[in-house]
C-alpha cells in the first residue's frame, strides 16, 4: 500500500491532520493506534475545548472527529506501527497486522502518557476523581479537597493551579525535599492553601465508584494514614509515545520529537510531528489539534515544492 500521506495516531492532533490532509486532496491514510481516540476517549466530560458550551463528552468529541476526517477523504486504518524507516523514500512503515505501507511524507501524532503509580484503584476510578491534567479537570472539584501526587515542577504547577479552586490541595511527595525548580518551590511553600505532606508514598486510592480518599505510608517510620479527598491528580511526569522513532527522529532528553522552530519539521525531510508527541509543555486537546493543522500544511506545502520540483526536472530533461 502506498499513499501521498500517512497519518500516524489518532486523538486530536492526528484527526485534525487529517482533516486539513484531506480536504488538500491529499487522501490521507491514518493508523488508529493502540488507543483509537487517544487519551479524549477516558476523559468522562470535556469543558474546555471551544464550539461545546455545554461541554462534551471526551469518547463522543473524538467520534466525531473521526466523522469529520472520515468525510473528507481519511481512510482510518484499525492497527499498530510496530516499525517504521522513515530516513529512506519512499517512508516505510509496518504494523502489527502486517500491513508494509509506503508513504512520500509521514506525520508522526502519537501522543504521550502519563505516568501512573501502578495502582488498581487508577484504572477503576481514572474520569471519577483520579486525573492526569489539573487544568483539565481540576474545575470540577473546585471547592473540595484533592490531592496531587509528585514532586517536581509539573506537580508544584498542579498544586497551585488546583489551589485557586479547591478548598485544600494536598501536595504528597515521596522524599524529604522536593526536584522542582526553586521558585517553584518557594511559591508553593507560600501558597496557605497547598499542605506538602513530605516521605509518603500512595498506596491505594480510596472509593468505589468516586475517589473519597487516599492511603498513605511514611515511608521513614511506615506509619499508614488516610486522607479524606475528592480527587487525586498524579504529576510523575509524561512519557511521550516515541520508541519506535528512536534512532531516527531526533528527541530530547525527555524522548519527545524535537520540531524545528514554528515549524513541525523534524530532522528527516517528509516527516513531520504534532501534538503531544512533541510539546512537553501544553498538553491540551486543543494545542493538540492546532498543532495537527499546522503538520497538514508544514506536508501539503512539502509534498507540493516535492512534486514541483520533480515536474521542473522532468521538463528540464525532456
Amino acid at each position: 500500500m502506498k499513499r501521498p500521506l500517512v497519518i500516524v495516531g489518532s486523538g486530536p492532533a492526528g484527526y485534525t491532520a487529517a482533516i486539513y490532509a484531506a480536504r488538500a486532496g491529499l487522501e490521507p491514510l491514518l493508523i488508529a493506534g493502540p488507543e483509537p481516540g487517544g487519551q479524549l476517549t477516558k476523559t468522562s466530560e470535556v469543558e474546555n475545548f471551544p464550539g461545546y458550551p455545554e461541554g462534551v463528552l471526551g469518547p463522543q468529541m473524538m467520534e466525531e472527529l473521526r466523522k469529520q476526517a472520515e468525510r473528507f477523504g481519511t481512510q482510518v486504518l484499525y492497527d499498530v506501527v510496530e516499525k517504521v524507516e522513515l530516513r529512506t523514500h519512499p517512508k516505510r512503515l509496518w504494523t502489527l497486522g502486517g500491513e508494509e505501507i509506503q508513504a512520500e511524507a509521514v506525520i508522526v501524532a502519537t501522543g504521550s502518557s502519563p505516568r501512573w503509580l501502578g495502582l488498581e484503584a487508577e484504572r477503576r476510578l481514572y474520569g471519577a476523581g483520579v486525573s492526569a491534567c489539573a487544568v483539565c479537570d481540576g474545575y470540577f472539584f473546585r471547592g473540595q479537597p484533592v490531592a496531587v501526587v509528585g514532586g517536581g515542577d509539573s506537580a508544584c504547577e498542579e498544586a497551585l493551579y488546583l489551589s485557586k479552586l479547591c478548598s485544600q490541595v494536598h501536595l504528597l511527595v515521596r522524599r524529604d525535599q522536593m526536584r522542582a525548580s526553586q521558585i517553584m518551590q518557594a511559591r508553593v511553600k507560600a501558597n496557605p492553601n497547598i499542605h506538602i505532606h513530605w516521605n509518603v508514598v500512595v498506596e491505594d486510592i480510596l472509593g468505589e465508584k468516586f475517589v473519597e480518599g487516599v492511603r498513605l505510608r511514611h515511608t521513614r517510620t511506615g506509619e499508614v494514614s488516610e486522607l479524606a479527598v475528592r480527587a487525586v491528580f498524579v504529576a510523575i511526569g509524561h512519557q511521550p509515545n516515541t520508541a519506535i522513532f528512536a534512532g531516527q527522529l531526533e528527541l530530547d532528553d525527555q524522548g519527545y520529537i524535537l520540531t524545528q522552530p514554528k515549524s513541525t519539521r523534524t530532522n528527516l525531510e517528509g516527516v513531520f510531528a504534532a501534538g503531544d508527541v512533541q510539546d512537553p509543555v501544553y498538553r491540551q486537546a486543543v494545542t493538540a489539534a492546532g498543532s495537527g493543522c499546522m503538520a497538514a500544511l508544514d506536508a501539503e506545502r512539502w509534498l507540493s515544492e516535492k512534486a514541483y520540483l520533480l515536474s521542473s526536472r522532468a521538463s528540464s530533461s525532456s
